[in-house]
């Protein structure tokens, strides 16, 4: 299905459910809803299994991190909630955000977007966002879960954007945007991502590609904190945990499991896509 310049047609329900059951993953289409991930959540407490995909046209009270809000216009953005039981220690969880962003990552750059991860949980072009993703621990019935949130600019026009540092597939291609074949890649890259972290059983290949495609390692950066504390310094790597490695200025090695990180210089060199993880 390709659109011509300047159309928003909607999803196309019949080819994302087709696409969908090669992977195990049963879908939810609503017109709108404040959140998917909100709405997953409920459908896990109400008894849901994993393998739901909650995908909305519209969502209208979206939550990033730090509750910041992910509004999405109809027909501008590709948008999913996902319920995945990781069959891992509760003590790599940590790592979902990070995998759901080479993952995204990896399906941007098959639609003509070379995007890199920014630790924790966005896709940048050029140091523009192009994707959020948050994940959520949910406890139903059937015990712990993970709602993988992932939202992706499709079409948004340059006015549109939600703040001057965004940016849209549609922009960065100059071309229309299949927003069911870009979903269907999306949760394709996702399952994969997963049930290879899964198979693999640690972090370390996981770490490894990581800490290639991530743009914020090898960067100076200032870190938001709870507490309204702030850290500074060089952004050195991702640990075996998957927090962020910076080296401040007085040469302390101080690990981060949260914050807010802002890009304070650009990074030195580019960085090749893996080879490993995910290949």
């Amino acid at each position: 299905m390709t659109a011509p310049p300047g159309s928003r047609p909607p999803l196309d329900p019949d080819a994302l459910a087709t696409g969908l059951v090669p992977l195990g993953l049963t879908l939810e289409l609503v017109a709108t809803t404040a959140s998917t991930n909100a709405l997953a959540a409920e459908h896990v407490r109400a008894g849901a299994s994993p393998g739901l995909v909650v995908v909305a046209e519209e969502q209208t009270g979206g939550r990033g991190r730090l509750d910041r809000r992910w509004e999405t216009p109809p027909g501008t953005a590709a948008v999913y909630s996902c319920v995945l039981a990781p069959e891992v220690p509760a003590a790599s969880w940590p790592w979902l955000p990070l995998l759901t962003g080479l993952a995204t990552a990896r399906t941007l750059r098959r639609h003509g977007v070379d995007g890199g991860v920014k630790w924790p949980n966005d896709v940048l072009v050029d140091d523009r966002k192009i994707s959020g993703i948050l994940v959520e621990r949910v406890d139903g019935p059937r015990g712990p879960v993970a709602v993988v949130g992932v939202g992706v600019n499709a079409d948004l026009r340059e006015d549109e954007l939600p703040v001057p540092t965004a940016t849209s597939v549609g922009l960065v291609t100059g071309r229309p945007v299949d927003r069911t074949a870009l979903l269907v890649g999306l949760l394709t890259d996702l399952v994969a991502a997963h049930e290879d972290w899964v198979a693999v059983g640690g972090a370390d290949r996981l770490r490894a590609a990581y800490a290639r495609e991530c743009v914020t390692v090898g960067r100076q950066v200032r870190v938001a904190l709870p507490g309204e504390q702030e850290l500074r310094g060089l952004a050195r790597t991702v640990d075996a945990t998957g927090r962020l490695v910076v080296r401040t200025d007085d040469g302390q090695d101080v690990a981060v499991a949260a914050g807010d990180v802002v890009h304070v210089r650009p990074r030195p060199a580019a960085t090749p896509p893996s080879a490993g993880f995910l290949g």
